[in-house]
């Protein structure tokens, strides 16, 4: 499996990346975090480090440690706007629970 971008949320990184003027793709992962035990973690990456697993969607690159993997294999993520509201929408099939807030989710 692996890890999938809409194709608007693969607009966004390019232009995001564009703008920033340098950069390789988006680097995702997981954190111990909030009420529900796991949180997401999204960053631009410069470079790709050892141990990364590379995927590609829409033309992006996205880079995922090994650790993280297994509680967001399958998991594709989105760019949604609603009203003034704007922000990136994780769509995992491996989530069992999430808190209210939207910040934290288990597995």
């Amino acid at each position: 499996m692996a890890i999938t971008l809409t194709e608007n949320a693969a607009k966004h990184v390019q232009n995001f990346i564009a703008k920033r003027g340098k950069g390789i793709g988006l680097r995702v992962g997981v954190r111990t975090s909030g009420c529900s035990g796991m949180a997401y973690k999204l960053e631009f990456a410069d470079e790709a480090k050892e141990d990364d697993l590379q995927f590609t969607s829409h033309g992006v690159t996205v880079l995922v440690d090994p650790q993280s993997l297994p509680y967001i294999e399958g998991m594709e993520l989105d760019f949604q706007r609603e009203g003034l509201n704007e922000g990136f929408k994780f769509n995992n099939p491996n989530v069992k629970n999430a808190c209210g807030c939207g910040e934290s989710f288990g597995v």
